[in-house]
């Protein structure tokens, strides 16, 4: 079988390649990168992927993908993971929506209550619609990000800090 993606490597690329498996100081997947595109090389063993996957416990998709990567995108794409086009899970909240999170956990809070939980905020927020279902932990890692504290009796109350006097 013809191989569509050819690896010939330059002896600068070798080098560095035999330099940063003899170390062993990357990552593994790193490593094993290197050691793929090694073996791959059409000027040196131009071993298959079949054989390359039995030699270094990998899938024999994986030493394919690795040598398209180098002959597409070069050598650092090719030892490093192919990174996401698009993240595993759309974000609930955008701008205009964290927003409204801060805004309500700095309101007053609700009657009975001397201040909001993370679990009546995050009840508020769908009661308002303005998401369709959030967990807690969301709105917790929301406020997070800020330097809102819902812990002030009075929401936005200036709190002088305690100084020393000399």
């Amino acid at each position: 079988m013809n191989k569509r993606y050819v690896v010939r490597l330059s002896a600068e690329e070798r080098e560095q390649l035999e330099t940063l498996v003899s170390k062993g100081k990357a990552a593994a997947y790193k490593i094993k990168h290197a050691n793929i595109l090694l073996m791959a090389d059409g000027d040196g063993p131009a071993w298959t992927d079949e054989r390359i996957a039995e030699g270094f416990s990998v899938h024999s998709k994986t030493a394919g993908n690795v040598r398209e990567r180098f002959v597409l995108q070069g050598l650092e794409e090719a030892l490093n993971r192919k990174k996401r086009a698009t993240p595993a899970r759309q974000k609930i909240l955008d701008g205009a929506k964290e927003a409204r999170v801060i805004a309500l956990a700095c309101s007053q809070a609700p009657p009975g209550r001397t201040r909001w939980s993370l679990p009546l905020l995050a009840d508020k927020l769908v009661e308002l619609q303005i998401v369709d279902g959030i967990s807690y932990e969301t709105v917790r890692r929301t406020l997070k990000k800020t330097s809102s504290s819902r812990t002030c009796v009075s929401a936005g109350a200036f709190r002088p800090s305690k100084t020393r006097r000399s």
